[in-house]
């Protein structure tokens, strides 16, 4: 069955997929974050571009190099998703004010990188977010790095350049 993408018992589908395939939909703040990790997890680069506005900003690990709008943080994030990472997040608190929300996480992804070394990167991380017209949240800000001090940059092993 070929299914093209969108909502079906209340349930969104990735968009031509061979098989229903559910995708976490960001109905609140802190789903944000479950739709990034099921992203990671996946490996759906699409997924995760989903859930950024347009006008995003992306503090991309390991270096923090910022990337602005959609195709930069593709274009910025593509390596990591290439290695096919697992990925942890555990949401700890969410500012909200009507249609805008601060969540803070922890996160920690780990996978093989490109010399077969240990991937292993973690972090507190900050999303500023925005209700969407369709009542989900789309992300305007990501720091990942925002809990790590400037001097020592993310926390990271077996990263090559």
């Amino acid at each position: 069955m070929l299914l093209v993408g969108g909502i079906v018992g209340g349930k969104r589908y990735m968009e031509g997929a061979v098989m229903a395939i559910p995708v976490p939909r960001a109905d609140t703040p802190e789903a944000v974050h479950a739709v990034i990790e099921d992203a990671f997890n996946r490996g759906d680069l699409d997924a995760f571009i989903a859930v950024h506005e347009a006008d995003a900003t992306v503090a991309v690990p390991p270096d923090g190099g910022v990337a602005h709008g959609l195709d930069a943080i593709r274009a910025a994030t593509a390596p990591i998703f290439a290695l096919r990472p697992q990925v942890t997040i555990r949401v700890h608190r969410k500012l909200q004010s009507g249609d805008l929300a601060v969540t803070r996480a922890y996160w920690e992804l780990v996978g093989t990188a490109s010399d077969r070394s240990l991937l292993h990167l973690s972090g507190h991380g900050t999303i500023v977010s925005r209700r969407r017209v369709d009542g989900t949240w789309g992300i305007v800000i990501d720091d990942p790095l925002s809990g790590i001090h400037e001097e020592t940059g993310a926390i990271a092993t077996g990263l090559t350049e």
